[in-house]
C-alpha cells in the first residue's frame, strides 16, 4: 500500500483506520494545493452507499481452512470499521482504499435476493450450507434501511435451504421471525464475534460495532429463541487480547452459546500497515511486542497465507493460546461439534410461470 499521511482525527471520528492510502491496483493518491493561501476545514467523513447489480451472488471456495464451500455477501465494505478486518484488501478490487474507504464507501447489492433465487433454482445447483457474513458483516448499520440480508434469508427460508451466519450486528435479532422457525427445522446457526470484553478497547478497535455487552445480549436472545449460537473469539491478538480467552468463553457460555471457535489475528496485504498505524496511535507502548509475537507466529513475516497455517500461526505462543482455548472450551462444554445443518429439506424456489405454482 502506498504510504499515506494520517487523516485528522476530527474528520475520522468513530472510524477504525487512520489513513486512506490507495490499494495495490491504484498508482497513487495525493492532496494537491489549490493555490489559495487560506486554511480549509474539511468535513467529517460520512458513509456513502453505492449500488451494484450482481450477475451472480454465490461465491464458491475450495479452501481446506473453511468449513463451507459457498458464501454470499450482501454488501462490500463494512461500516463497523474493525481495524483488523481481513476483508479490507477486497476493496482494492473496486479501485477504493482498504483504509477509510472500506468503512465509508460501501457497496450494497439490493438485487441479491432475486439473484440468489435464480441461482438456487438452476437445474445444476446442488444444495450445501451457505455462509453469510464471511467477508463483510451482513448486519452492519446499512442493513437497517436496506434489508438485503433479510431478503436473502426470506429466499433461503422459503426453499428450506441451510444457512450459517457470522455477525457482530445486533440487528440479527430483528430477523428472529425467520431464524427461529428455520432453527426448528435444523436449517440455521449463528456465530457472534466477541473480540474483547473491554468496552473501551472495543470502541477503538471496532468503532461502530455493538459493545461487547450488547453482543452477549444478542447471544442470549438468539439462544432463548432456539437458534444455535457459536461464540467466536476472533481475532485473538497476542499481547493485547489473548489474556481474555477464558473470560470470553465463559461470558459466551453464560449468555447461551453452545459452541465456540477462535482465529488468530491475520494481517493480509494492506491490513498490516493499517493495523500498525492503529497500534502506534492507540497502544504505542505495546505495539512492538504485539508485532514481535505475530511475526514469531508467521516465520518472521507479518502474515503467512499458507493453508493450514494462516488461521492459527505456529510456534510456542500460538500453541499456548490454542491449548488454553481448548482447555477452557472443554471445561465449559463448548467443544462439541455443531450438529450438521439439514440439506434434505431443500426444494428449488418456485419461479414465475412454473406449472407447480398452480397447485
Amino acid at each position: 500500500m502506498t504510504p499515506s499521511l494520517p487523516i485528522d482525527k476530527d474528520r475520522r471520528r468513530a472510524r477504525g483506520a487512520a489513513s486512506n492510502a490507495p490499494g495495490r491496483f491504484e498508482p497513487s493518491r495525493s492532496a494537491d494545493w489549490d493555490g489559495w493561501d487560506m486554511p480549509e476545514e474539511l468535513p467529517a467523513l460520512r458513509t456513502e452507499v453505492g449500488v451494484e447489480v450482481p450477475k451472480s451472488l454465490i461465491t464458491y471456495n475450495r479452501s481446506p481452512d473453511l468449513p463451507f464451500d459457498r458464501s454470499i455477501n450482501p454488501y462490500r465494505g463494512c461500516e463497523h470499521g474493525c481495524i483488523y478486518c481481513f476483508a479490507r484488501p477486497s476493496h482494492a478490487y473496486l479501485g477504493l482504499s482498504p483504509g477509510l474507504d472500506f468503512e465509508t464507501r460501501l457497496i450494497a447489492r439490493p438485487a441479491a435476493p432475486e439473484v440468489l433465487a435464480r441461482e438456487l433454482g438452476a437445474k445444476s445447483y446442488r444444495v450445501a450450507p451457505i455462509a453469510i457474513g464471511t467477508n463483510t458483516d451482513p448486519y452492519q448499520p446499512v442493513e437497517r434501511d436496506m434489508s438485503i440480508t433479510r431478503g436473502c434469508l426470506e429466499v433461503l427460508a422459503e426453499c428450506d435451504h441451510p444457512v450459517a451466519i457470522v455477525t457482530k450486528g445486533t440487528l440479527v435479532e430483528r430477523d428472529l421471525d425467520i431464524l427461529a422457525p428455520m432453527a426448528e427445522r435444523g436449517l440455521v446457526r449463528v456465530g457472534i464475534s466477541l473480540t474483547t470484553l473491554d468496552a473501551d478497547l472495543s470502541r477503538r478497535m471496532e468503532p461502530r460495532a455493538p459493545t461487547p455487552a450488547r453482543r452477549l445480549a444478542t447471544i442470549r436472545r438468539l439462544s432463548e429463541a432456539g437458534v444455535p449460537v457459536r461464540v467466536m473469539t476472533s481475532p485473538i491478538v497476542p499481547g493485547l487480547t489473548d489474556h481474555e480467552v477464558e473470560a470470553l468463553l465463559a461470558a459466551g457460555r453464560e449468555a447461551g452459546a453452545s459452541t465456540a471457535s477462535w482465529i488468530m489475528l491475520r494481517l493480509p496485504r494492506e491490513v498490516s500497515e493499517l493495523w500498525q498505524e492503529w497500534l502506534a496511535e492507540n497502544v504505542p507502548g505495546k505495539a512492538a511486542r504485539i508485532m514481535a509475537r505475530l511475526r514469531e507466529m508467521h516465520g518472521g513475516k507479518d502474515y503467512d497465507a499458507r493453508w493450514g497455517h494462516r488461521m492459527r500461526g505456529e510456534g510456542i505462543h500460538a500453541e499456548l493460546i490454542g491449548k488454553r482455548f481448548k482447555a477452557a472450551a472443554h471445561r465449559l462444554g463448548l467443544d462439541a461439534p455443531s450438529p450438521p445443518l439439514d440439506c434434505g429439506r431443500f426444494r428449488p424456489p418456485v419461479r414465475p410461470g412454473d406449472q407447480l405454482s398452480l397447485f
